[in-house]
Formats: structure tokens, sequence, C-alpha cells
């Protein structure tokens, strides 16, 4: 399959290696362009978990024969033409056999060469990172690929995002023009395989972080989001995160109360939607606010109650008791833990929500045995699949090389009929003579070669497929 990857994770590498080795921004398009030299196309993905480089190492050169080889070269009699287009016959025939692989030497080569130019290119010494760089080659690095992909391979298990960076890495790279067909073709059967393994197991169906297991809450508690309010109390890092979740679901409305108002913005700019309301508050309006929301994420760092249980009541009223979900982030407690007995108030705590991550993550650990088996059998279908695709290129680079020789020799006999006296019938006798030495050649060294070498199963190939072939006519 000649595909490689070459990188390293937060399982091999330390976060300040990680974080030398990181390729962003322009570093990657100029990346892919310098790879792309020695490469048949490559996709370089590159996270604050990973960095890693998936490339098609060259086919060997003698694949690239074919009958223009022959053409080409000059005949200083019969005997010579006859063993050049032997020879050629012979190397697309092998080729036909054997597909596209290159040898261990030349991947070993391709390798290096891909490691030593990363060294380079981070301008750090080989030594220092090569300990912490895995390489994975052919149908091991497929299946590397998918596993990351799919979300085994993550930190947190199962998570989906990584699926879309490399889908902005590969985005990346056909806007390069570096993402060769053959790559393509892989890369396609990855997000095709990723895809499977996502809907047939559950291995990404439980939320394992406090902002994705808040947003899970929220779509078992309410339908018709567009009509929903959300009210982010505090604009810290936490709270981010759950209102980038959260407004991600489709809210209609987000309410962003905060100390600071510069953060405010900055947090209302990140969840700016044509189709969402924005508005940010001082905090000291929460109260008049606080009836307004559906939902409340709170995160303050307050060693005050910022919401408490008159408050709620009073909301709660003014909401005509239309149930409320309350997230508190917070410790100490931004909201009343009491406020959790009235009716119509949904409140979880860090510790409810951690709680169920805990159990989600156990279910995680449980389906990913399913995920594990599931990949093993799309590995298997894609390398098939990869087989058939690569067998039928080959079919026909042999039999144009073939036809290449037949036409040479043909046109040879022509001009020794317009030229020579040699009746028609030695001529045609000479052209047979020719074309069956030709085109005996390959397959008789072939099988020569599998005795020789003890390969009884490319032995039986050829021979029952020459076999076949007579029966045809």
């Amino acid at each position: 399959m000649r595909l490689v990857v070459i990188g390293v994770n937060h399982k091999t590498a330390p976060v300040a290696l990680r974080e030398r080795l990181a390729l962003v921004g322009d570093d990657v398009n100029v990346a892919l362009e310098q790879i792309e030299t020695f490469t048949d196309g490559s996709v370089i993905v590159s996270t604050c978990n990973r960095t890693e480089i998936y490339a098609l190492v060259p086919q060997n050169p003698t694949h690239q024969s074919s009958a223009s080889q022959i053409s080409g070269s000059s005949s200083s009699g019969s005997q010579s033409v006859d063993s050049q287009a032997a020879e050629s016959a012979e190397q697309s025939l092998s080729n036909f056999v054997s597909s596209t692989n290159v040898s261990a030497a030349a991947m070993s080569n391709h390798i290096t060469k891909i490691k030593t130019w990363l060294a380079d290119f981070k301008k750090l010494p080989l030594a220092d990172i090569d300990p912490y760089l895995y390489v994975h080659r052919d149908t091991h690095a497929l299946t590397h690929w998918l596993r990351v992909a799919a979300g085994l391979d993550s930190m947190i298990l199962g998570e989906p995002q990584i699926l879309g960076q490399i889908k902005r890495s590969v985005h990346l790279a056909q806007e390069q023009k570096v993402l060769s067909n053959q790559l393509g073709w892989i890369v396609d059967q990855v997000f095709a395989a990723a895809k499977r393994v996502r809907n047939e197991t559950q291995v990404g169906a439980q939320a394992v972080s406090l902002s994705f297991a808040a947003a899970k809450l929220v779509t078992q508690i309410f339908d018709d989001l567009p009509s929903r309010t959300l009210l982010v109390v505090a604009a810290g890092e936490m709270n981010r995160l759950v209102a980038t979740h959260i407004a991600g679901l489709g809210v209609g409305r987000v309410i962003i109360c905060n100390r600071n108002p510069e953060r405010a913005e900055a947090l209302a700019a990140e969840l700016h939607h044509p189709d969402r309301r924005i508005e940010v508050h001082p905090l000291q309006a929460l109260p008049q606010l606080l009836s307004e929301a559906d939902i409340v994420s709170s995160c303050s760092g307050s060693m005050d109650l910022l919401i408490d249980k008159p408050m709620t009541i009073q909301a709660l009223k003014r909401r005509r008791y239309q149930p409320m979900l309350m997230i508190d982030l917070a410790v100490p407690r931004d909201i009343d833990s009491t406020i959790s007995r009235i009716d119509d108030i949904y409140l979880y705590s860090i510790d409810d929500l951690q709680h169920v991550i805990a159990g989600n993550i156990e279910q995680r650990r449980q389906a990913a045995v399913d995920a594990e088996l599931l990949v093993s059998q799309l590995i298997v279908e894609i390398d098939r699949r990869f087989q058939v695709r690569q067998v039928g290129k080959d079919i026909q680079q042999y039999r144009a090389c073939t036809q290449g020789q037949v036409e040479k020799l043909l046109q040879e006999s022509i001009a020794q009929l317009q030229q020579d006296n040699t009746s028609p019938e030695d001529i045609i006798t000479e052209l047979s003579r020719r074309l069956t030495q030709t085109l005996t050649h390959a397959p008789s060294k072939l099988m020569r070669k599998a005795a020789r070498e003890g390969d009884s199963d490319l032995l039986d190939f050829v021979v029952s497929g020459l076999q076949d072939a007579h029966r045809g006519h």
C-alpha cells in the first residue's frame, strides 16, 4: 500500500516536545510543499495531542517500465529487440503479481528521509526526537489512521473532535495540491470506516467531559432548542467550553453576565452566529435576567452564592413555572444546593457531572472492545478493495506493455516485407517465433524463480493462470 505514518502523540512524547514539533499556520503549508518533493502525497495532522505525517512513499523506479522503454531503444538485431521486449514483459508481469508494494529497504530509506526532514524543518537534532517517534507502515499505518479518526487513540476515548481536525488537514492538503489520487482514495476509505465505527458502536455515545455532559443534559431535558435561552454566569474558561457546546446545539439566545465586560464581549464574539441573539450584561443584572433563562451555567470563582433560593422562586413565578436546568460548575458553589428540592428545577453540581462521566468512561471502554474488532474487519475490507483497485491498474499496464511489444514486432515485419526478398511465409514464421519467445519469456522466468525460491503459491498461481488462458482459447 506504500502508506507510512510517522509522528508523536500524548502517549509517546511529553507536552514540551509535542509543542516543539507542532506544525500550525503557515508552517503546515510550507511543510506540505517541501514533503511533496519526496513523497507521492501527504497529509499533516497537528493538534495539541499529536503531530503526524501520513504519506505515500514513491514507487520503485522499476515499476514505471512500459512499452516506451522498448520503442525508444535502438535495435541491432532481432535477438537484442527480443531480449529487451522479453525483459519488459517480465517486469510488467512481475508488477502485475506484486502490485505496488515497495521493498523493505526502500521503505526504510524513505522513512529515514521523512524523519530527517522533520528534524531539520523544526531545527531539532534527529537524535533528540527519534526515540519519541512512532512509525507504522502499510496496513498497520491504515489501522492507526482509522483508530485515530474513530477516537480510539485519543486522550479522551471516543472524542469526536479529532475526525474534524483530520478533515481540515485533508482539506488543506487538497488546497496545496499534495493529495494524490491514491492517497485521496485511502482518505475516503478512512472517513467512511470511521463513520461506521461511530455509528455501529457506542464508543462515542456517552459524555466524558464536563462540557459535553452539560450539553447532553440539555438535549435530554429540552426540545425546540432555537426557542431556548442560555444564561452564562461568568465567562471563564470552563464556562466558555460549556457555552460553546450548548450554543452549538442550536440555542437561539445567549445571555452573558460577567464582572469583566471585555471577557464577556470576547465570549460573545466567539459564540456569534447569524441565527443566535447574544446579549452581554453586568453581573449585577443577574436577578432580573434569571427568569428569562431556560438553561443556566455558572462558574464564577466567587466565595458567595450568586443564585439563592428566593431569587430562584421569584424567577420561576415570572416564568410561570416552566422548567429550568441549572449547572453549577463552581467550587465553592455559585448556586444554593437546596434549590434542587424545588419542583421544575434541575440542578447539577460539578460532582454530579463527574459522577456521570466516570460511569460513561467505563461504558466507553467496554464499547471500545467492539470498536477495535470492527476496525480490524474494516481494515481487511479496505485492503481487499485496494488490491482489487490496484490489480486493475496493473492489468491495464501489462496489456499496454504487451500491445506495445506486439506493435513494434509487427511494424518491423511489415517493413521487412516491403524491403527484403524474404518470402512472406518466412517473415510470418519469424514473427510468430519472436512473439512466442517474447510473451512466454516472462512467465517462464517467473515460474523458474518461484520454483528456485520454493514459493509454491506463486508457482501455482502462474501455472494455473496460464493453463486457464490456454483452455479459454
